[in-house]
């Protein structure tokens, strides 16, 4: 189940380190890389509205193994030459196919977890979510670099992955009991309940800070490194990358020594700290301060969704916990998107320095007034 997850996020961030390739054989800027992006996160927004409830009525596998082909098809999309068109319906493909697997094979892990051992496999689930992202572009960078086909062969070899991780999900005993009765699928609802608000407003403001600093790194740091940086090399690009998912996912694992107040308050300082130093690197056009940058916002990036996403969750009502947790995962793709559509638009007006520059500085204070909220909210 973990392994399924793993190769489902994986594909989601594989054409990372390709953009720059995109853009030189289909001709299109940088505006055009962060909307293709964008459409990622289109597509995780409706699975988790559409889809979010229907494993609990028809089975976790009955949900995967579509996600799975979705995850496929997805790939396979991309194979198709020359066309912007093809990245933009594979890239909502993807998004769908990783969103149904955000929820359903997050509480399929948990299911299988052994008395007792809940939180434990729940932070599996986070750390394979996470380090999936990371690995996507590690893989394809490598391929591109060091393989022929740059544009192909990183899809060949996910389609082989899922079509594995698909026959071992298969021969998985589906892990909770599959109630009887007509399914009567909904979409599911997006609200906030009033006792909740408090908690939920001062950890969104986290999580979108922390999403729109991955929103960053994926969608614009491989045009960064090429024409600030002057580094062309793909695999280089994909273990920049790597360095933010693979410290977010040390952040979430290491938030569960925290308490929940504390971690978000770490977590939040860090998030400042690391994205004043993004910031700082693309004005001296320095990898050595970006890579510092990149693991300091992700340890906060770690720290303070993991502990957000707790605190929402156990200041929700039980019968709307669901709904909630929706809602804040909304909020986290909304971070992960419009931002960084908006910082591709300044770069093709104002630079890509400038506006990298100043995305950075905004981020930075919505980091500063998710700490100030928190300090300033009541010790529960």
């Amino acid at each position: 189940m973990a392994l399924a997850f793993l190769v489902t996020m994986l594909g989601a961030t594989m054409p990372t380190p390709l953009y720059p390739i995109y853009e030189r054989q289909i001709g299109f800027g940088g505006v055009m890389v962060t909307v293709i992006f964008a459409a990622y996160a289109v597509g995780v927004t409706l699975a988790l509205v559409l889809f979010g409830r229907l494993s609990d009525q028809v089975g976790r596998r009955a949900v995967l193994l579509p996600g799975l082909a979705l995850a496929a098809v997805s790939s396979a999309v991309f194979l198709v030459p020359d066309s912007i068109t093809a990245l933009f319906v594979g890239r909502v493909l993807s998004g769908l196919s990783a969103g149904i697997f955000t929820g359903t094979a997050t509480a399929a892990i948990v299911d299988l977890a052994p008395e007792g051992r809940h939180q434990r496999y729940s932070l599996l689930a986070a750390a394979v979510n996470m380090l999936g992202l990371g690995l996507g572009p590690v893989l394809a960078g490598a391929l591109a670099e060091f393989a022929p086909a740059p544009l192909s062969l990183s899809y060949v070899v996910h389609i082989v992955l899922v079509l594995v991780v698909g026959v071992a999900l298969y021969a998985v005993a589906e892990p909770i009991a599959v109630p009887e009765g007509p399914v009567r699928w909904r979409p599911q609802r997006i609200a906030v309940p009033p006792e909740v608000r408090g908690v939920f407003v001062r950890a969104a403001v986290a999580g979108f800070a922390g999403f729109a600093v991955l929103g960053l790194f994926t969608g614009v740091s491989p045009a960064f490194l090429t024409q600030v940086l002057h580094i062309g090399d793909h695999f280089v690009g994909g273990l920049v990358v790597f360095t933010l998912f693979g410290a977010s996912t040390v952040g979430q694992l290491a938030s569960a020594r925290f308490t929940e107040r504390s971690a978000l308050l770490v977590g939040c300082a860090a998030l400042v700290v690391g994205v004043v130093l993004v910031g700082a690197a693309i004005g001296l056009a320095s990898l050595a301060v970006l890579v510092t940058g990149a693991v300091i916002a992700g340890l906060g990036q770690g720290m303070s969704f993991r502990a957000g996403l707790a605190a929402v969750s156990a200041g929700s009502p039980p019968a709307k916990r669901s709904e909630v947790a929706s809602s804040f995962f909304l909020v986290l793709y909304v971070g992960i998107s419009l931002p960084v559509i908006g910082e591709g638009v300044a770069s093709a007006a104002f630079g890509l320095v400038t506006s990298g520059m100043v995305f950075a500085g905004a981020v930075a204070v919505l980091g500063i007034v998710a700490f100030v909220s928190l300090m300033a909210s009541p010790r529960e």
